[in-house]
Parts: C-alpha cells; sequence; structure tokens
C-alpha cells in the first residue's frame, strides 16, 4: 500500500529566503490566533495581499511582509490594503528595525520558526460588501490551490 505524504506547495519565486521565512513564522503565529492565512491573493483592487488572514467569526487581517529596510522604503502601496481588511499589519525579520514601521498598522517580528505580534494593528470593520468578497476570493483561491495540489496537471488558477 503505497504511504501518503503531505504535498509541498511549489515556490513562485517572488520572495527571497528571509520573506520565506518570515512568512512562515507568522502563519504560525497565525494558526496559533485562529486564523487561516492564503498567501499573495488577489485583490480586487488589483494589488496582490502578501497574506491574507481570515477569522472563525469572519475577521479580515491583511499581513504586509517586510524583508529589509530597503524593501519597506521602495513600498508605497500598502495604505491601499486598508480597503480589504479588518487589521492590517507588517510583518517583518528580527533584524529589521521596528521604529520604520507606521503607528497605524500592528507589527509582527518573525522567523521560519515562529512570530511575535509588537503591535496590534488599530481596527476598521471592513463594510458588508467588501467583507462579503474577500471571503469569497479566500475561500475559492484556497480551495483552487488545494485542488491544483490534488492534482498538479489540471488547469487550475486563482484568478
Amino acid at each position: 500500500m503505497p504511504v501518503a505524504t503531505a504535498p509541498i506547495l511549489p515556490i513562485d519565486g517572488r520572495q527571497s529566503p528571509v520573506a520565506l521565512g518570515v512568512a512562515r513564522g507568522t502563519q504560525r503565529l497565525l494558526l496559533s490566533l485562529g486564523f487561516a492565512c492564503v498567501c499573495e491573493l488577489p485583490l480586487a483592487s488589483g494589488r496582490r495581499a502578501d497574506l491574507v488572514a481570515l477569522g472563525g467569526e469572519g475577521t479580515v487581517w491583511i499581513v504586509e511582509i517586510k524583508s529589509s529596510v530597503e524593501d519597506f522604503r521602495a513600498d508605497h502601496k500598502w495604505p491601499d490594503y486598508r480597503l480589504h481588511c479588518d487589521r492590517l499589519f507588517f510583518a517583518t525579520a528580527p533584524h529589521v528595525p521596528a521604529e520604520i514601521f507606521p503607528e497605524e498598522a500592528g507589527l509582527i517580528v518573525a522567523d521560519a520558526f515562529g512570530a511575535a505580534l509588537l503591535r496590534d494593528a488599530p481596527e476598521h470593520r471592513l463594510h458588508a460588501a467588501t467583507r462579503k468578497s474577500m471571503t469569497l476570493a479566500f475561500g475559492r483561491a484556497a480551495a483552487l490551490r488545494l485542488q491544483a495540489l490534488a492534482d498538479p496537471h489540471g488547469r487550475f488558477s486563482d484568478g
């Protein structure tokens, strides 16, 4: 009888090793807080969120991963993510100074093994229609990615 093994998610090549580690540790933290996560979720605005976390009661958090000071300084799109979540966080590596991140977003420090929530994010509740749209996008992306793992030769897309 064949032995069942867990499928391995493909790496898309856009993230640095540091960013991948921050994402992994952040997802572990969010899971411990009762959230399920989807990486690289396309948003209605055309942007792509690094991590979207969905809580059991329908709460939507977005986490923007910044692996260096330069990565943070080069990004001016993060305020747009507020339109798609109840709370917005940055997640970064331990070597990145926490002071560079704005107070109007939460802050998570992570490595590949875990994470700590240093600053909670202020809440700005989503409108019902946006919450429904985000929940549907999250569910479809998660289901299609799971289906792609089960049938890697099928033709599945998040979009």
